[in-house]
């Protein structure tokens, strides 16, 4: 099975999975947010979120057709859970027109770029380029260089990465799934940054 198989939600075997007893709302303690992965094909977007949902890494990892859907729920250390239900969309041309319908009503995007591939760094600046003109004034943006393990390859400077999230407002890391390097800690961030609801 490739880093980009798609499972039901392992908490309620629904995918999805919407909470009946609250309607699905989130409250302060509990959030649920859409949360989309965009970049080019290849720079290992279903790999980093099988990583993170399953611990798994597959080098034999499929193309990702369309897009596919997982979740997974972490505790912050304010006990506050944050539930991302994860839209891992297609890196290929062919599925480009189709994005706009994933990240819409997300709250929170992850690009990624390939950090020994300078092509898919320039498709990471379109993408949130994008997310600006069409995606949620408030949604909380991740700038991910994936591939660290292969420093020895690289072609897009780190610093490269710090200046473009710095000048959009994004938060950056560098990851590897391969190796589980920040995978974990991407999302932490992530939750962190989210705004939270006022308690009624």
């Amino acid at each position: 099975m490739g880093c980009s198989s798609s499972v039901p939600d392992r908490n309620t075997g629904r995918v999805g999975g919407l909470n009946p007893e609250n309607g699905g709302l989130n409250d302060a303690r509990n959030l649920r947010v859409k949360l989309v992965l965009l970049g080019d094909s290849g720079v290992g977007k279903s790999c980093i979120v099988l990583r993170f949902v399953r611990g798994q890494f597959d080098p034999t990892s499929k193309v990702t057709v369309g897009a596919s859907f997982l979740s997974q729920t972490i505790a912050l250390q304010d006990s506050t859970t944050v539930k991302f239900e994860i839209w891992d969309t297609a890196g290929q041309e062919r599925y480009a027109a189709l994005a706009p319908l994933y990240y819409r009503g997300a709250a929170v995007a992850v690009v990624v770029y390939d950090i020994t591939s300078p092509e898919t760094f320039n498709k990471a600046q379109f993408w949130v380029k994008e997310l600006q003109k069409h995606g949620s004034p408030d949604i909380v943006m991740a700038l991910v260089g994936n591939k660290a393990d292969l420093h020895e390859k690289r072609e897009v400077p780190f610093q490269d990465g710090v200046d473009f999230a710095e000048k959009n407002g994004m938060f950056f890391i560098e990851t590897s799934a391969k190796t589980a390097d920040n995978i974990n800690q991407l999302f932490e961030e992530l939750a962190k940054r989210l705004p939270r609801p006022s308690p009624s």
